[in-house]
């Protein structure tokens, strides 16, 4: 039968991590530590080398987008359309009566 995949949380997968760029220990040490794959510490740590050096970048991080922002050109298409579609009724409505 086969097992069910461990999903590990930011938090654990970041502690892990750390230890391994520590160099403390080895990667077999590590991974029976935390009952992980050596490949998967590995990958990680690949993971957490690449993407630390965005932390620390000056400026203010990307701001999100509010609901408002998001939905206003929405809106403003479903308005956008929908004049098309009445303009278009009533030119329509002028073929018939001919």
């Amino acid at each position: 039968m086969a097992r069910k995949r461990k999903i590990h949380s930011p938090e654990f997968k970041t502690k892990v991590a750390l230890e391994a760029i520590k160099g403390l220990k080895t990667t077999s040490e590590l991974a029976s530590q935390f009952q992980v794959h050596p490949t998967q510490i590995s990958a990680w740590k690949k993971q957490a080398r690449t993407q630390l050096p965005e932390v620390f970048k000056r400026g203010s991080p990307p701001k999100r987008k509010t609901e408002r922002e998001l939905t206003a050109p929405l809106y403003e298409e479903i308005g956008r359309l929908k004049m098309e579609l009445d303009w278009l009724k009533k030119k329509a409505a002028l073929f018939d009566e001919e």
